[in-house]
């Protein structure tokens, strides 16, 4: 074979031959395939693997498409109004609307018809700095048409003009077009006739018509709403995009639009996909059945509202469900408009603009809009979704939930297993399971007792999940759970109707003997009832360990008492101080001894489970299943402290272990999470103000070691991270915090910046007492509330009783079980006035939450409920927006990450972003792309700067200590109000008993030295018991006989405190009365004063144990003086209402408070004083407020979206305190 020559091996095509000869590069394939397609027929759309050319349908697209890009180009002349398409052997399309001139160009000398149908490159789309919204973009369009006809003509009338062009054999013949008059509405219309050879073809096969009959289909569904579509003379009967997807689905098959999503630029209808995601999408009237960006741009806002929704939603929130899981069941329906969109290839199959590039105003972009995600959420669609997913996680799950009957086991930490666990007497093996390793070293000392071959060990790390809430990756994920399946051979699903087929024929559960011990067991049971139901009703499987919760020693004589409630019924009936009282906070309080002797009468120590009927599963049930909330709540409302497990029985029903076992510690899981109605504090809180009242804390102390004196002193039981972190929660006073920290923050504590999450190490930071916190909590009262005793230790009351409700001024937040809480933070000043005006008779308002410090605005809703805005202005001129405040409890660094966020998504109009901030205030400056600010409509919105606050979940424990929900902070207020009134009553009355006593002390000392002074009484040489008998002949009263003093905090612990001595300052050897009263045994107190037979030679003790010094007529004169003002005080104090008294320490309390607050102020305006050389510039500002238009002092004029700051500054919280105080300041004046 010869060499190719140069002239045959290089060729140069004319454009029309190029087109031809490589049609894939231009209109796609030439050559017939099958595909799956939709048509239609009898008036719906159905799926159906058609065969057709692809490229002889995109030439029919493109004439199509290029009539339809005539409705954008409407104005008041001209209006499109009808698409008129005709198919047979040869194709029209025809068109109305904005005219083609039939005239000359001036450049070209061609008429404008034949220079965009006949010359290539040629049309009005080549000006990329017009925003378009057509189909055709790169010149060729209608000419491949031409190209592939074997004759194609053009027919334009302008209205005044009509031109008709001709073109043949694949457009290299060119007819001189005819121009003539013609006074008609303009008109576009194209006819050709396919070159069919070039396809493969002869004619327009059947398939092929059922796609382009389709195609104008698609037309009517895209503008059946503008125009009218004809088809062979025939209108369609679609004038909706929402009537055309109807043709796509089944009848009553879900389908969600929503009216108010729907743009100029998008329309969106999604529906349910049975097999895979599937779309049908239009850009600029072209069908992408490739999809591309804007049908990504969709779907992932779809996925990420279902998401959402399944996150929030309890019933989906436990399942991970995936992105892709999602996708695959939805079927949507796109048709929008893109300014100058670019496709992957000629044939316009697939859109690659970027989203920044989509074009169109914030109001015509697409967003899912509430109502959507609402009809969204009503619609089965989550369901089915959800349920797809649980099922190819549920197969997942019992896969791997498969345990097997094995002799060995390796890898499972901290496991001690029975030598026959695993072996054909395995059903005869009990697994112990213990809390923690501690009770693991109890179980192994008395395992030496019963020996290993059937005994095995395995600790627990903590509290079992709750696999009944759990997603199933929580389980697959979590090692204990799996470790358990494998340690006992647990198969999941299957039914046991015995023990056989397991590695251990029981289990025993062995915790410590107190409420966290009991949740461990219910934990447990959970676990077995949720997975393996039939087990629990195997008698025997399921057992507890128990051991003494207290043990009571008198000589060689032991009582072991396994709860409480037993043991306070044995110290009602005994002498308790006779006996050695031993408290047993956990297993590893007994030692191996003990341990021991538990094992050796392990059937003592053992109570089986016991189930009984469907009661035991619907009560296990409603402790662990998350639906049950409201009816746990119903459950804890009946909750009777009285009820307890008898530990001396053999067995235990589940139902009695729910009700009166495990309901003890549901119920404390309340009281550690929802505070107090009286003091707004949770039992933590309250054993930290305890100690600093006990320790008269006035010096600072380092937080770790006030952590320390706490648990000490107070029987805290839990963690030192929970208590440290407890402490530094008090002391917090940034924005957003406590608007009264009852302790003083000495290094840092955390800042707004994380919510307070920043604070340093407690061995770092220090802390003391608040100077306003006795004022709240005044030291007279800690005599009448009433204190708890925590393992035979007298700690901290039920609660304290402040003179203003504390869960109002620093709020509550607080999740128990069945009960939770949110209460927002109220004004002090503002609760001292209402306080005043019930003191008056006038009733309690409803009130507006209030933060100290914050410069946002507070708005009150007529439902009560609030919402909390920040400070935004926006200038329009520089395209800054500024933000000078953020809701509260929105962080600075939550919010600066997600403007980072939001600056790295592309087409995200944040263009940079700086930060301004001092340690009280907060200043970003966003820079928005040109022109953005102006479009803004809602900037508060935009940015996320309004926060709801809701007061639909008021949980308090009220004054009789039962959890309640409020309704209003006048409903709280009230219940403050009622119970504060009666601890008035009650500090009266300890007031008044007190002096009393001291007026009889007094009486009887200055009669006493009177008598010796006058020889009266003999002390010289005279026995002690004859002194006695003298005193007592004169009747002086016997300490026995004093008026008690009823205070609970003395009964409670005596007095901690030296109290003030009623001698002069030189006499030091002189006892204290109180600490001679508090010697005394309360319990005895009333048998002593009705004992007047008996003579106690103590009884006296009070007189002669004065100093010598004292015997003298200068001590009788100040005696009887202090007498005289004892009397005055108890006479004033006895007049004095206890209104008045409440007033007075309100009063007190707004010094204090104003104090404090001029204080902090005056430290915030330093902070804020900077260097002149950094100040900034003033600019242009615009504050969005109301869309009102202000003008503040030194500034100009700014826009209408801008913010009223002066209004704000006067409506904010700090000047409404401010005045608050002012205006009480004055009331006092008045009361004085």
């Amino acid at each position: 074979m010869r060499p190719k020559t140069i002239e045959e091996q290089y060729k140069k095509m004319s454009h029309i031959e190029h087109i031809l000869n490589r049609p894939d590069t231009y209109i796609g394939s030439v050559q017939k395939m099958n595909e799956l397609m939709w048509i239609v027929k009898n008036g719906k759309m159905i799926q159906k693997e058609i065969e057709y050319v692809p490229a002889f349908f995109k030439i029919f697209d493109e004439i199509l498409v290029n009539a339809a890009d005539n409705i954008q180009r409407n104005n008041q002349t001209y209006k499109m109004t009808q698409l008129r398409v005709e198919i047979g052997n040869q194709i029209s399309v025809k068109n109305d609307g904005q005219p083609i001139p039939v005239e000359i160009h001036k450049e070209y000398q061609l008429y404008v018809p034949e220079l965009i149908f006949g010359v290539f490159l040629t049309g009005s789309n080549f000006d990329d700095t017009e925003k378009r919204v057509v189909g055709g973009r790169n010149g060729y369009g209608a000419k491949l048409t031409n190209v592939y006809s074997s004759e194609f003509s053009v027919e334009v009338c302008d209205g005044s003009n009509y031109l008709k062009q001709v073109w043949s054999n694949n457009m290299s013949n060119k007819q001189i077009p005819i121009i003539k008059s013609m006074k008609k509405d303009p008109f576009v219309q194209i006819t050709y006739k396919p070159d069919f050879k070039r396809f493969g073809m002869n004619e327009i096969e059947e398939d092929t018509q059922a796609l382009l009959v389709r195609r104008v289909y698609d037309m009517a569904g895209i503008y059946g709403n503008r125009i009218n579509v004809y088809l062979n003379d025939e209108k369609i009967p679609i004038n909706s995009f929402q009537k055309y997807v109807d043709l796509y689905l089944p009848n009553n098959s879900i389908k969600i639009y929503d009216k108010e999503m729907t743009t100029p630029r998008w329309e969106v209808v999604v529906s349910y996909s049975a097999t895979q995601f599937q779309h049908v999408s239009f850009v600029n009237s072209i069908f992408t059945s490739k999809g591309g960006t804007h049908v990504t741009h969709v779907t992932d806002k779809l996925i990420q509202e279902i998401q959402n929704e399944m996150k929030s939603n309890k019933k989906y929130k436990h399942l991970e469900v995936q992105k892709y899981q999602i996708k695959q069941s939805l079927w949507i329906f796109v048709n929008c408009l893109i300014n100058n969109p670019t496709f992957d290839s000629q044939t316009k199959e697939n859109l690659t603009t970027r989203v920044t590039d989509f074009g169109g105003t914030d109001d015509e972009k697409f967003k899912v809009t509430e109502k959507f995600s609402k009809a969204l959420i009503k619609t089965d669609i989550i369901e089915t979704i959800f349920q797809q997913a649980k099922a190819k996680a549920d197969a997942k799950l019992n896969k791997q939930l498969k345990g097997t009957k094995t002799s060995k086991l390796h890898g499972i930490e901290k496991l001690d297993d029975a030598n026959d666990a695993g072996k054909k007497n395995s059903e005869f093996c009990t697994l112990i399971l213990t809390e923690g390793d501690s009770a693991k070293a109890l179980a192994m000392a008395g395992i030496d007792i019963v020996g290993r071959d059937r005994y095995g060990v395995f600790p627990l790390k903590g509290k079992l999940l709750n696999v009944r809430e759990a997603s199933v990756k929580q389980i697959m994920d979590n090692e204990e759970i799996q470790n358990l399946i494998k340690i006992i051979g647990l198969q999941k699903d299957r039914e046991y109707g015995d023990l056989k087929s397991l590695r251990y024929g029981s289990v025993m559960i062995m915790t410590d003997q107190d409420i966290d011990g009991s949740h461990i067991k219910g934990l447990i049971i959970n676990f077995i009832h949720h997975f393996w139901p039939s087990l629990l009703k195997y008698r025997g499987f399921l057992k507890e360990f128990v051991t003494p919760l207290i043990k009571a020693t008198k000589g060689n004589q032991t009582i072991p008492f396994f709860t409480v409630q037993d043991f306070n019924k044995f110290a009602q009936i005994q002498d308790i101080k006779s006996w050695k009282i031993k408290y047993y906070k956990g297993l590893g309080t007994s030692d191996d001894l003990e341990a021991q002797e538990y094992f050796k009468n392990l059937i003592s120590h053992t109570i089986q489970f016991r189930y009984d009927n469907e009661e035991d599963d619907q009560s296990i049930d409603l402790c662990f299943n998350k639906k049950k909330a409201n009816d746990r709540k119903q459950w804890l409302a009946q909750y009777n402290h009285d009820l307890y497990v008898d530990h001396t029985q053999k067995e235990l029903g589940y139902q009695d272990f729910i009700h009166k076992e495990l309901i003890h510690f549901s119920m404390a899981d309340n009281i550690r999470s929802i505070p107090s109605l009286m003091d707004g504090l949770k039992p933590g809180q309250r054993k930290v103000l305890f100690a600093c009242f006990k320790r008269n804390l006035k010096q600072e102390i380092k937080v770790v070691q006030l952590g320390g004196y706490i648990a000490e002193h107070s029987a805290y039981h839990h963690g030192d991270i929970s208590l440290v972190t407890t402490i530094i929660g008090m002391a917090q006073n940034f924005v957003g915090s406590n608007n009264i920290n009852l302790l003083l923050p000495r290094g840092q504590f955390g800042s707004r910046a994380m919510g307070g999450k920043d604070h340093a190490s407690a061995r770092y930071i220090s802390t003391v007492l608040n100077k306003i916190t006795r004022y709240i909590f005044p030291e007279q009262d800690d005599h009448v509330v009433k204190y708890i005793e925590d393992d035979g230790e007298m700690v901290e009351p039920e609660y304290y009783v402040p003179i203003i409700p504390m869960s109002l001024v620093n709020g509550a937040e607080g999740i128990g079980t069945g009960w939770s809480t949110s209460i927002q933070n109220y004004n002090p000043v503002e609760l001292v006035e209402q306080i005043k005006k019930r003191l008056n008779g006038e009733q309690f308002d409803n009130l507006t939450p209030f933060y100290r410090n914050f410069d946002g605005i507070i708005e009150t809703q007529p439902n009560g409920n609030s919402l909390v805005k920040g400070i935004i202005e926006c200038n329009e001129e520089t395209d800054v927006v500024t933000i000078k405040e953020l809701p509260i409890k929105k962080w600075t660094k939550n919010y600066k990450e997600w403007l980072d966020k939001e600056i790295s998504q592309e087409g995200n109009p944040i263009v940079d972003l700086k930060e301004y901030h001092t340690k009280y205030k907060i200043h970003f400056e966003i820079q928005m792309t040109e022109g953005y600010v102006s479009q803004l409509k809602n900037p508060y919105e935009y940015f996320k700067l309004v926060t709801p606050f809701s007061n639909n979940n008021m949980v308090l424990f009220d004054g009789q200590n039962k959890i309640k929900k409020f309704e209003s902070i006048a409903e709280i207020l009230e219940e403050f109000y009622q119970v504060r009134l009666q601890f008035y009553q009650k500090r009266k009355d300890y007031l008044l008993s007190k002096l009393d006593r001291e007026v009889q002390l007094l009486h009887n000392k200055s009669r006493f030295i009177k008598m010796v002074i006058s020889e009266e009484i003999r002390l010289k040489n005279v026995k002690k018991a004859d002194l006695v008998q003298q005193l007592d002949k004169y009747q002086f009263t016997r300490f026995s006989q004093l008026i008690i003093v009823n205070s609970t905090k003395m009964q409670a612990f005596g007095d901690s405190k030296n109290p003030k001595k009623n001698v002069d300052d030189n006499d030091t050897s002189e006892a204290s009365d109180d600490e001679q009263v508090s010697k005394k045994k309360p319990e005895n107190t009333e048998n002593q004063q009705n004992n007047k037979t008996t003579l106690d030679i103590s009884d006296y003790n009070y007189l002669l144990s004065m100093p010598l010094f004292s015997l003298t007529n200068e001590k009788v004169v100040k005696l009887e003086d202090e007498l005289n003002s004892k009397l005055q005080a108890k006479d004033k104090l006895f007049n004095k209402e206890i209104a008045a008294m409440w007033i007075e320490d309100l009063n007190k309390f707004l010094e204090a408070y104003d104090e404090m607050v001029n204080i902090e102020y005056k430290l915030i305006n330093q902070a804020e004083k900077l260097p002149k050389d950094q100040k900034k510039k003033q600019v242009k500002k615009k504050n969005v407020q109301d869309g009102m238009q202000i003008e503040q002092e030194g500034k100009k004029k700014v826009n209408k979206k801008s913010n009223q700051i002066e209004k704000q500054n006067e409506n904010s919280p700090k000047n409404q305190s401010n005045r608050k105080i002012r205006n009480l300041k004055e009331n006092k004046s008045q009361e004085n």
